[in-house]
């Protein structure tokens, strides 16, 4: 049966797909097969939730209230904890409704740039960047404008660069502090001269704060709305509790906004959800609720593992790999194993190389073009140690056949 011509929207047909779950779910097709595949590719905590939060949720199925729909935006203690937690982490105080509670960190990212973003506005992304970010800028009829930072200013672009890709459409920018996909942390100073130079702008900053308590060694994490309190009326704050307390799947996250903004997303979220599951809210305010205790045994794991396989990376010959300083990724520079025998074959591009180490190691990575820059990958660290370590070595011992 022939498919109709037009059937798919442009701009849904211009979407590409998750490049990290696309390996994750290739590298677990393998596996399923027998193949004895170690995979680097997925973005999440390998702890369970914490037993006070499922606690939580078991006792909410049981509550009727709960089985009914609820605020489009929220539920208002939910949101009141948000609000707490906010002062209470990053420094800032915001207004319970200024709050929306979102189906998960990525529709948080959607809803703040579909809301923002028009036809022809023009929205800054430093690269390397998260795999999500250029997509909602097309479906709204935008234009994405790359900031590309190399390891050599430590993935962190500066105040010039994003002034020269300035122009008269720039309307947002996307800052991340840490960074997926590198681990890159903006010390306090830059995080000033950049949130000063938006505000003289008048360029509205969403920014993504959903590792701000995974940093590591001297670096810290500073909101920047905390660093430039002036950028209220220009600031979206995106988060979540999913990298904070192993909480992926619950699909709770949030966006903090001024007014106007807030107000027209939760008009869009009444359309396009309704509310979010409110088992899961009720999860999310045991979570946000509680201590960070939980969050500091994971952290101190993810620090032993960062440390491992930075040293381990620099190991293999043809890769240089920065020491990351937040999340649970390093993002190494593969150059040196592009045009080069491996297994009998060579790669011209991290794409194809990450197929090669795939099917020759069956080793899976995520390579650089999904977050605009190629010839680096990202390797999670966020897995069984063991594991991690057997899959560097397995990628070594390809490099050093040849």
């Amino acid at each position: 049966m022939s498919t109709p011509t037009g059937r798919i929207s442009s701009r849904v047909a211009a979407i590409t797909p998750s490049a990290t779950l696309a390996v994750d779910a290739k590298a677990k097709a393998l596996k399923a097969q027998g193949a004895p595949v170690i995979g680097f590719g997925a973005g999440e905590p390998d702890f369970a939730t914490p037993d006070y939060i499922v606690e939580a949720a078991i006792v909410a199925c049981s509550d009727p209230v709960n089985h009914h729909y609820t605020a489009a935006a929220g539920l208002p203690e939910l949101r009141q904890a948000i609000a707490d937690k906010t002062l209470r982490d990053s420094g800032v105080s915001v207004d319970p409704s200024q709050v929306i509670v979102t189906n998960g960190g990525k529709h948080a990212v959607y809803s703040s740039i579909l809301t923002v973003v028009d036809d022809g506005d023009e929205l800054l992304l430093p690269a390397p960047y998260w795999t999500t970010y250029p997509e909602p800028v097309g479906l709204a009829g935008g234009r994405v404008v790359q900031v590309t930072a190399g390891d050599d200013t430590g993935f962190r672009v500066t105040v010039d660069q994003l002034e020269a890709a300035r122009t008269e459409r720039t309307k947002a920018m996307i800052f991340v502090s840490p960074s997926n996909p590198t681990g890159a942390v903006y010390p306090r100073a830059e995080i000033e001269a950049i949130g000063r130079w938006a505000l003289e702008h008048g360029i509205i900053v969403i920014t993504d704060e959903i590792y701000e308590h995974l940093t590591y060694g001297g670096a810290e994490h500073h909101s920047i709305l905390a660093v430039v309190p002036e950028l209220a009326e220009q600031c979206i704050i995106l988060n979540g509790v999913a990298k904070t307390y192993a909480m992926t799947g619950w699909r709770v996250g949030w966006m903090i906004a001024p007014p106007d903004i807030t107000k027209a997303a939760a008009s869009l979220q009444s359309h396009m959800t309704s509310n979010v599951n409110n088992v899961a809210q009720r999860a999310a305010l045991a979570a946000v609720s509680g201590d960070l205790s939980a969050v500091e045994r994971m952290r101190g794991t993810f620090d032993e593992r960062r440390k491992l396989i930075h040293a381990r990376m620099n190991e293999i010959d043809g890769v240089d790999c920065l020491e990351p300083e937040g999340a649970f990724y390093v993002y190494p520079n593969l150059t040196g194993l592009l045009d080069r025998p491996l297994a009998g074959r060579r790669a011209s591009s991290t794409v194809e190389l990450a197929d090669i180490v795939l099917e020759e190691a069956n080793v899976a990575f995520v390579p650089g073009e999904a977050f605009g820059t190629p010839g680096y990958a990202r390797f999670s660290f966020a897995m069984d140690t063991d594991d991690m370590l057997e899959g560097v070595e397995r990628i070594r011992a390809l490099v050093e056949a040849g």
